[in-house]
């Protein structure tokens, strides 16, 4: 309610506290949100690597919607080095579960992929898929 402002007044400061509090008891959704807070630098410096700590926490865990920041991430290069096959992998865990957007952007990363780069992205998915069903 802090980040957003619902049901009263807007403070960074606050929901970075709850936030953080939430995250650090391995709370995915509160990870996701951090790491959005720290990438965006809403209510903290831009961040890339605070944010891509929180994010993989979250998608480590089966968070789809940190899974989407985590891919997008690789595909733009922002806080990581840029990796198609990285992206590709979380991209498509994120898609798996219905993750709007995370279909039409893994799309568009398999356009700029070469075909062991495909098969690399594949496998590497299938590792995190069954790494994170145990």
């Amino acid at each position: 309610m802090y980040d957003t402002g619902s049901g009263g007044s807007q403070d960074y400061v606050e929901a970075l506290m709850w936030y953080r509090l939430a995250a650090e008891q391995g709370f995915a959704f509160a990870q996701t949100e951090l790491g959005r807070m720290y990438y965006a630098g809403r209510g903290v410096p831009e961040d890339y690597a605070e944010a891509l700590k929180w994010y993989r926490l979250a998608a480590e865990q089966g968070h789809a919607e940190a899974q989407y920041n985590l891919g997008a991430s690789y595909w733009s290069g922002k806080g990581v080095p840029q990796d198609y096959v990285e992206a590709f992998a979380w991209l498509n865990l994120a898609a798996a579960q219905g993750q709007t957007g995370a279909a039409w952007n893994r799309g568009i990363v398999l356009e700029r992929m070469t075909p062991a780069q495909v098969a690399e992205g594949q496998k590497l998915s299938r590792e995190l898929f069954e790494k994170l069903k145990n």
